[in-house]
């Protein structure tokens, strides 16, 4: 494989700091819960073509997140699963075949108040006990907006899951829903095998960070787990408030 491939024409510098902040986000979503695919989110959004944003992020997440899956396949809480899936197939397919985008700042600002609304209040029903509906809300918006992780944790968060479960079934369900985004991605033409180099740079610079973060997740008592995952959730809202408005407003 010629270096051209593995660093996509961004060049080493980009791709290098790209890979160690892959290894970064997959250890901040480990240890803490969540926020690492936003983390990533955000960077490529500055260093990458526009066109490529979403769905190179997408293909990174998935291997983040089905090697997270691997190393913790014993504590995931199954039940949640097939209707997850179900919605899911539905979201991507709502999403994928709609022509006008939506609005990306509106999109932010929504999910980021829903964020802020399930730390500090009870979830909605919908979002305790369904997570169908879950699969399909969150789904359909990350063909638009990419960094749905977060939303997916509010569900998850509900169910009551000791850290272990929270991480591992979080995994599982990001691990379903990217892969059928990249999916529909590829049926729709864009070309992924020009970024698969780059792509597994990232994925292997994840799965390290995975393993670090695995080890500082075993230490942490879940009274600080859930306190910690609270205060990212209310970071990552803020910034998705403060990004969509900021947003509507320029444009």
């Amino acid at each position: 494989m010629t270096p051209e491939l593995i660093h996509a024409g961004l060049g080493w510098p980009v791709a290098g700091t790209l890979a160690a902040l892959s290894f970064v986000a997959s250890f901040i979503t480990v240890a803490f819960g969540i926020g690492g695919g936003a983390v990533m989110l955000a960077v490529m959004a500055v260093l990458l073509p526009a066109a490529a944003i979403i769905p190179v992020h997408g293909l990174v997440q998935l291997g983040s997140n089905a090697g997270r899956l691997s190393i913790m396949l014993g504590h995931v809480q199954r039940a949640v699963i097939p209707a997850f899936l179900l919605g899911a197939i539905v979201g991507v397919a709502i999403g994928g075949s709609m022509v006008v985008q939506l609005p990306a700042g509106a999109i932010q600002l929504g999910v980021g108040m829903f964020i802020l609304w399930s730390v500090f209040f009870r979830p909605p029903g919908f979002m305790r006990n369904s997570s169908s509906v879950t699969g399909v809300l969150s789904s359909f918006l990350t063909m638009f907006f990419g960094g749905t992780g977060p939303f997916v944790a509010t569900f998850v968060k509900a169910q009551g899951f000791d850290r272990m479960g929270h991480v591992a079934t979080h995994a599982a369900l990001m691990t379903i829903q990217h892969l059928l985004k990249i999916l529909v991605f590829g049926f729709l033409g864009f070309a992924f095998s020009q970024w698969i180099g780059f792509v597994a740079l990232l994925i292997a610079a994840g799965f390290l960070g995975t393993v670090v973060g695995r080890q500082v997740l075993t230490k942490i008592n879940e009274k600080r787990f859930h306190l910690l995952l609270n205060a990212v959730l209310t970071v990552l809202a803020l910034r998705l408030i403060w990004s969509g408005g900021t947003g509507l407003m320029s444009g």
